[in-house]
């Protein structure tokens, strides 16, 4: 078995790293969310109000977080190895499926078959 020596000041910046990435991806998609559901109406305008609020307060601690644990370069990094990941995974499935095809589904399936 395989060991690798870290100290636990790097263990720790690095799990740090990490959940403060996750949290920031959470946020971003709480953003999103936020945005869909005003777009559709669903929201009043206090809620709206509200929630713009809450969501900058979230970011400013991320961001003080950050800066206070003085891990802003490892998680930009982090996020971008992980949008080039995702990009990467998009571009296999663009590559492998033809034009209005599921992926993983070759012309031959005959919907409700059990050809698989």
């Amino acid at each position: 078995m395989t060991t690798i020596d870290i100290d636990g000041e790097e263990a720790a910046d690095g799990v740090m790293t990490l959940v403060v990435t996750v949290v920031e991806l959470l946020v971003d998609a709480l953003e999103r969310e936020a945005v869909r559901r005003m777009e559709s109406g669903a929201l009043t305008d206090e809620e709206i109000e509200r929630l713009g609020q809450q969501l900058a307060a979230i970011e400013e601690e991320i961001e003080q977080l950050k800066e206070d644990q003085e891990i802003e370069d490892g998680v930009e990094n982090l996020r971008g190895d992980l949008d080039g990941l995702v990009s990467d995974m998009i571009d296999r499935l663009d590559e492998e499926s033809a034009p209005g095809q599921r992926p993983g589904y070759s012309v031959f399936d005959e919907p409700g078959g059990d050809e698989r």
